[in-house]
């Protein structure tokens, strides 16, 4: 027990609990000293005030392309592509009602408000095409209002370059219509396309077999037996979707890889493949599955099972880089289809390029997408294309019956 006075000992304690409040208060004042200078404390949503106002749609040929305005003057772009021009018009311009007024940065919540939005007419090709379009668009604004590319907004590039085909180093050839059951006649046609294609690009080159749907599974079987397996990369689209026991049943007899998924739609329809193993590729087409947020999806559901993708692509230079964009800052990626077409040249100025030597394109620079839009060469383009849309019913088989394709 201390001796000192009980007046002295109240002194002491008044003392030190004024001495630690005065330091308390130095801590505080401090503190608000540095969250001021301190950007990670002063961190404000700055798109917080931007508005969709507006959506114009330019038909042009077999495509659509769209823009979307906001209330600060940034604008997006996006292509609807392998639909129907006049039906895929009139679906973005009814769909535009979802999201009139929103904020354009809530691209996730956006897809969600305009897949969910009918419960009867959720998902399939002319609503997920249109939907893409949308996407598109609104991560073209996103990168636009931050100034930046749009993978940097996806995590930042996983690679520097992004290996495309055709090129000197890689190629494709492809089959149409077929009967079930083959000829030798027929199966030598084909194995003499891929050597024709294997002496193109040389031993160390690519030579992928396209089957387009369009080979019945008995077919198929036939020919893929024939084929050298260290000769062809993959053979694409197998079978039609819808029956996942069919691509089982191929998977058991061919003993080449197979790469699925350019007629598929959104996360829910890649599934099976993955989970049966029937997948060893998966082609992805921006443009067909729901856009830029979903190919990212199902690129992170491929990497859990070690399935590269390899994104098909038959829209203009403007959905090319969206897709690139994505395989930019993804993991597991193979190889990307680009067929360049004066279609992609004549109004649409891109700011990367393909090295047709070895393959490789560089990654997209600038902000949002990367492609500069000439709206009035745009506007023009129908009346000088010749080209007229046409229900593309590719053929019958020897009996008159419809083939597929």
């Amino acid at each position: 027990m201390s001796d000192a006075p009980k007046d002295e000992a109240y002194s002491r304690r008044q003392a030190i609990t004024t001495m630690a409040g005065v330091a308390a208060g130095a801590v505080i004042l401090n503190e608000a000293v540095k969250a001021a200078d301190n950007p990670a404390a002063n961190v404000a949503d700055k798109a917080s005030t931007i508005k969709i106002k507006s959506l114009q749609t330019f038909p042009a040929g077999p495509k659509v392309f769209i823009k979307i305005e906001t209330n600060h003057g940034i604008t997006g772009w996006g292509e609807i592509d392998q639909l129907e021009p006049v039906a895929a018009t009139a679906l973005v311009k009814s769909l535009f009602e979802l999201i009139d007024g929103e904020n354009p940065t809530r691209i996730e919540h956006l897809w969600q408000k305009v897949f969910r939005s009918h419960r009867d007419m959720r998902g399939g090709p002319f609503m997920v095409h249109t939907i893409a379009a949308i996407d598109m668009a609104l991560w073209d604004i996103a990168g636009k209002l931050w100034n930046t590319p749009v993978y940097r907004l996806l995590g930042g590039p996983t690679r520097d370059k992004i290996l495309c085909y055709p090129s000197a180093k890689a190629t494709k050839v492809g089959a149409g219509p077929a009967e079930f059951s083959g000829t030798p006649k027929d199966f030598d046609r084909y194995l003499n396309l891929l050597a024709d294609a294997r002496k193109r690009v040389g031993p160390d080159g690519m030579v992928m077999f396209d089957a387009h749907c369009a080979l019945p599974p008995p077919f198929l079987m036939q020919l893929a037996s024939k084929f050298d397996p260290f000769e062809v990369l993959y053979i694409e689209e197998a079978a039609v979707p819808g029956n996942i026991e069919v691509f089982r049943r191929l998977k058991q007899h061919i003993k080449i890889p197979l790469a699925i998924g350019e007629r598929d739609r959104t996360i829910w329809e890649f599934i099976p493949y993955l989970q049966e193993g029937i997948a060893d590729i998966l082609q992805v087409d921006c443009a067909h599955t729901g856009g830029i947020t979903q190919v990212k999806k199902i690129a992170a559901l491929a990497e859990a099972y070690h399935v590269p993708l390899a994104p098909h692509a038959v829209t203009s230079d403007l959905g090319v880089s969206a897709s690139f964009h994505v395989s930019a800052a993804i993991p597991f990626f193979l190889i990307h289809e680009y067929y360049p077409t004066a279609l992609k040249n004549s109004f649409l100025k891109k700011n990367w390029k393909v090295d047709d030597t070895t393959g490789y394109a560089t990654l997209p620079e600038g902000p949002g997408l990367g492609v500069e839009v000439d709206e009035a060469a745009l506007k023009e383009f129908p009346k000088t294309y010749k080209g007229v849309w046409k229900w593309p019913l590719r053929g019958f088989l020897k009996d008159g019956s419809i083939a597929d394709y």
